[in-house]
């Protein structure tokens, strides 16, 4: 556990954090989750109820840290897209870094489903791929994909290393190996290649430090509350507040 760092802008913060995003997306890539579509989606009932959209909401009375952290021990029982999947592993990092204790008071009503995310998982947009390090989440673009399977438009991806990148559905590979994947997805006779995007996202690490010491943050924002973040790496609008 890395919660014994707290001084915000620390480098060791930020250097341990980024450590364990790559230390969940391994655990995610071993922990036997699948991939689906949010119409195929599954979870565990303990600890989520599945909505109409596919989408994970706590279920009341649950841990939230317990519930993250049972998608990494229970991976059979789940199925999600890769943007849910980048959402988990920045959870699990977080719960890592600050411990049950204050994620569970920050991060108290989790709901999963696309790139929808709690305000208190602040993040840090690039737009300049020279920018990148491991532990950023980062998109692998397919623009030429079959149509009958948007699933393929694109692959979000933890950058593991200079040229090594985990997206959920795809496992562990190569930037030459993820576009290899997704250009198989392409309409048929394409030649427009799939290629990964300038564009990355990373948790304001600074921010993160200090929801074990601070008081007075804002608490947990409610589903589709003022306070709900929604942003989508691999496109040029985000709304961050």
């Amino acid at each position: 556990m890395g919660y014994g760092y707290t001084a915000p802008g620390d480098p060791a913060f930020e250097n341990k954090m980024r450590g364990e995003i790559i230390a969940a997306a391994r655990s995610m890539n071993a922990g036997g989750t699948d991939f689906s579509t949010f119409k195929n989606s599954r979870c565990n009932p303990r600890y989520w109820n599945r909505t109409a959209g596919g989408g994970f909401e706590l279920r009341a009375g649950v841990s939230p840290s317990a519930a993250i952290n049972d998608i990494f021990v229970n991976g059979q029982l789940y199925a999600f897209e890769c943007a849910m999947a980048m959402v988990m592993i920045l959870y699990r990092a977080t719960i890592s870094m600050i411990g049950e204790s204050a994620f569970d008071r920050y991060f108290t009503d989790l709901y999963l489903w696309d790139w929808n995310y709690d305000s208190n998982l602040k993040m840090i947009t690039t737009f300049n791929r020279a920018e990148l390090q491991p532990g950023d989440v980062v998109y692998f673009k397919n623009p030429d994909h079959d149509p009958d399977k948007p699933e393929w438009q694109g692959e979000n991806a933890i950058m593991l290393s200079n040229d090594s990148f985990y997206g959920h559905g795809l496992g562990i590979k190569s930037a030459s190996e993820m576009i290899t994947s997704l250009n198989r997805e392409r309409v048929p006779g394409s030649r427009t290649s799939a290629y990964l995007a300038d564009e990355g996202l990373h948790p304001d690490f600074a921010y993160i430090a200090t929801l074990t010491t601070r008081s007075g943050l804002p608490l947990s924002g409610k589903r589709g509350a003022s306070t709900a973040i929604y942003s989508r790496i691999g496109v040029k609008s985000y709304i961050i507040r």
